[in-house]
C-alpha cells in the first residue's frame, strides 16, 4: 500500500506543476523550514551539551577545556556547509551515481583492513589530523542505492524475486564488512535501516524470514575464523550484569546509571555534573545522554525525545509528500536511521540495550559522524524542496 501511495507522487507533482509551466509563470520553490529549525535547535542543544560534557575530561587529556568542543564546531560548521550546498542540488542527481556511491563505500570499508587498529577494532581511516570512519559512508549508501532499487523494483516489491533478490548481495556485501571490523552497531543500524526501507518500499513481511536465513547463513560463515561472536556476547554480559567486572567493562554503564539517577526531575544545572569527571569514560562520546539526564535531569531527557521525535515526524511528512518514489524512500531511509540512531543510544545509556557503541546523533562527539548525518540532512531538505512548488 506504502509503495502505491509512493508511486502515484510523480502523476500529483507532475499535475500540480503544469499550470504554472504553461502560463509561463516562475515556479519558486521552498525547502521545510520547520524540518530545518528542529535540525538547528538540536544541533545547538547537542554542541551545548558535548562543552558541558567534555571540559573536564579535555582538560585533563588534553590540557585544553575547549579541545572537543573547538573540533566538533569546525566538523559542524563543515557539515553545515554541505547541508546548504546539498540542499540546493537536486536530489536526482544520486540516483545517477548510486552505484558509485555504493563502490566507494566498499572500497573504503576495504581500507580500514590495512589500518592499525584502535580499541581493538579497525573501524577507522587514519588522516594524521583526524580519522574518518566509513561505516558513515556506507549507511548513506545502502539508503541511496535501495532508494533506486526500490524505485526500479517498486511494481514488483512483493514478489521475492523483486523486493528480496536485488537487495541480498549489496547488503550482504556491507554487512560482512563492517562485522569483521567488528563493528556491532554500525552491523545492527545497516540493517535495520535496509530492512525498514525494504519494508515501507513493499517487500511482503513473511519474505524477511527466508532472506534473514540466507543472510544469517552468509553471515555465519564470514565470522566464523573471527572473534565477532566473542566481542558481541562479553557486551551482552556486562549488559545482563556489569557488576560482573565493575571497575572495568561494566563500569561505564554502572556510571551511567548513577548519572541518570543522581539526576532526578529537575537535574544538578547545566555544567554540574560530576560523573563527567573521570567517572564515565569519554563522557563526550556514545554516553553523552547519561550527562544530560544528570545535569538537567527528567525534563531534559524528555525535551531531547521530543525533539527527536518531531524530526523524525517531519523527515517522514517530507518522504510522503516526494513528488516520486526515489526521493520518498531517500528521505525516509534518512529520517529512519536519525531516529534508530537516537532510539538505540538512549537505550544503550539508560541500561534497556547491550552497549553497542551507537553515539547520540548531534550530540556525541565525532567529526565524520556530524558532517556525514548534516550532509544527509541536506538532502532530505533538497527532497522537501522539489516537493514545494509554488507560483512566484
Amino acid at each position: 500500500m506504502v509503495t502505491k501511495r509512493l508511486s502515484l507522487l510523480p502523476q500529483m507533482a507532475k499535475s500540480r506543476n503544469r499550470p504554472a509551466k504553461e502560463q509561463g509563470t516562475k515556479v519558486k520553490r521552498h525547502m521545510d523550514l520547520l524540518f530545518l529549525l528542529i535540525l538547528l535547535v538540536l544541533l545547538g542543544f547537542g554542541l551545548t551539551m558535548l562543552f558541558s560534557a567534555s571540559y573536564a575530561y579535555s582538560f585533563y587529556w588534553e590540557g585544553n577545556s575547549f579541545y572537543y568542543i573547538t573540533r566538533q564546531l569546525i566538523y559542524a560548521a563543515v557539515g553545515l556547509a554541505a547541508m546548504a550546498v546539498l540542499s540546493f542540488v537536486d536530489y536526482h542527481l544520486l540516483k545517477r551515481f548510486a552505484f558509485l556511491i555504493y563502490l566507494v563505500a566498499i572500497v573504503l570499508l576495504l581500507v580500514v583492513f590495512a589500518m592499525p587498529p584502535l580499541n581493538n577494532a579497525r573501524r577507522w581511516i587514519l588522516l594524521g589530523f583526524t580519522t574518518f570512519q566509513p561505516s558513515e559512508v556506507a549507511k548513506f549508501a545502502i539508503i541511496v542505492l535501495f532508494a533506486r532499487l526500490i524505485e526500479q523494483n517498486r511494481d514488483r516489491m512483493n514478489t521475492f524475486r523483486g523486493g528480496v533478490v536485488p537487495f541480498l548481495l549489496p547488503l550482504g556485501l556491507v554487512v560482512g564488512l563492517v562485522v569483521l571490523e567488528p563493528h556491532v552497531s554500525g552491523t545492527i543500524l545497516i540493517l535495520l535501516i535496509a530492512m525498514s526501507m525494504m519494508l515501507i518500499g513493499g517487500t511482503k513481511l513473511s519474505f524477511f524470514g527466508i532472506g534473514g536465513g540466507l543472510m544469517g547463513a552468509a553471515l555465519g560463515v564470514a565470522v566464523m575464523f573471527f572473534d565477532f561472536f566473542d566481542y558481541a556476547k562479553s557486551r551482552i554480559d556486562m549488559w545482563l550484569n556489569p557488576w560482573l567486572d565493575p571497575s572495568d567493562e561494566g563500569f561505564q554503564i554502572i556510571q551511567s546509571l548513577l548519572a541518570i539517577g543522581s539526576g532526578g526531575f529537575g537535574g544538578a544545572g547545566l555544567g554540574n555534573s560530576k560523573q563527567k569527571y573521570m567517572y564515565i569514560p569519554e563522557p563526550q562520546n556514545d554516553f553523552i545522554f547519561a550527562i544530560v539526564c544528570e545535569e538537567l535531569g527528567f525534563i531534559g531527557a524528555v525535551l531531547i525525545v521530543i525533539l527527536f521525535a518531531l524530526l523524525v515526524w517531519r523527515g517522514m511528512v517530507i518522504s510522503m509528500r516526494a513528488k516520486d518514489t526515489f526521493g520518498g524512500m531517500l528521505a525516509m531511509g534518512i529520517t529512519i536511521q536519525v531516529g534508530i540512531q537516537a532510539m538505540f543510544n538512549i537505550a544503550v545509556v539508560t541500561g534497556l540495550f547491550p552497549n553497542t557503541g551507537i553515539s547520540l546523533p548531534f550530540f556525541s562527539y565525532g567529526g565524520s559522524s556530524l558532517m556525514m548525518l548534516l550532509a544527509e540532512m541536506g538532502v532530505v531538505l533538497s527532497v522537501s524542496r522539489y516537493s514545494s512548488v509554488e507560483k512566484e
